[in-house]
């Protein structure tokens, strides 16, 4: 978050001014915050989810709610995914607006040991206020994308990024450099920031449940499941997810929103045996 706080100051400096540097804060702000009071109605919507209850997903209606008395929390809204694609994500921005959603998939995949470690997961982003986090980043990482799609517009158009508001130097080749690195700068530390959550969540979740292998039995199942059906599920909102529902490779890992599963799984066995197995 340090890091890409001073990005912007100097992303702002550079290329915008302090003006500029304002104006795009303050266009990322106001998206952004409509996006952390709406976002679990919009994604909840999109993903056609159906709040269900205690008689219609008795499994998944149960776990969340022994969950939730263990983290002496309002008891969630409880959501099912009509995709076969195994995959959960929580969403609500504090503990008393929450709401957990799971595929028919994962329900259908998962022992009731390994559901409660991946709804444990879950809820730990709701409680470690993660969905808040992610949302300042995302404030930030925005304002520095559009300060840099402000001085590329600015150059086509004359003035912009070539002398600032306080007119201090720069020049062509350093604007233009920072025009395509900054917002690839603020994405990688964007995506650091959300592994980093995600780690946490496990480490959570894992003491929440007590029980660190059933979520690594979990993550076990659900990489080799959702690689058989594939959720359809958009690049906005695959952070959301336990498992990133999105295929990548190669340079495209870099800017994965989700660590791989392996270095999770390896994580979670080294709190039972110590040590990661090999």
């Amino acid at each position: 978050m340090v890091g890409l706080t001073v990005l912007l100051v100097l992303v702002g400096g550079a290329l915008g001014g302090r003006s500029g540097m304002i104006i795009a804060f303050t266009f990322a702000f106001a998206m952004n915050m409509f996006s952390y009071w709406f976002s679990d109605k919009l994604v909840l919507r999109m993903y056609s989810a159906r709040e269900v209850t205690e008689a219609e997903a008795p499994m998944l209606w149960g776990v969340t709610h022994d969950l939730a008395l263990k983290m002496n929390m309002p008891m969630p809204r409880v959501y099912v995914i009509p995709s076969e694609a195994p995959n959960a994500f929580a969403t609500g921005r504090g503990p008393n607006h929450a709401a957990v959603a799971a595929t028919e998939g994962i329900l259908k995949l998962l022992t009731r040991e390994e559901l409660e470690g991946v709804m444990a997961h879950e809820l730990s982003h709701v409680h470690n206020r993660d969905i808040l986090i992610g949302t300042i980043a995302a404030t930030i990482a925005g304002a520095i994308s559009m300060l840099a799609n402000m001085a590329q517009w600015g150059m086509i158009f004359g003035g912009f990024g070539g002398r600032r508001d306080e007119d201090e130097g720069g020049g062509l080749i350093a604007t233009i450099a920072m025009i395509i690195l900054a917002p690839i700068a603020a994405l990688l530390i964007q995506t650091a920031i959300s592994r980093s959550r995600e780690y946490e969540a496990d480490a959570t979740g894992a003491r929440l449940c007590g029980n660190p292998l059933w979520l690594a039995n979990a993550l076990r199942k659900l990489n080799a499941g959702s690689q058989r059906a594939v959720l359809d599920a958009t690049p906005a909102t695959a952070h959301m997810f336990i498992v990133n529902p999105l295929r990548a490779g190669g340079i495209v890992n870099l800017f994965s929103t989700h660590p791989p599963i392996e270095d999770r799984i390896a994580r979670l066995e080294s709190m039972v045996y110590g040590r990661a197995l090999r």
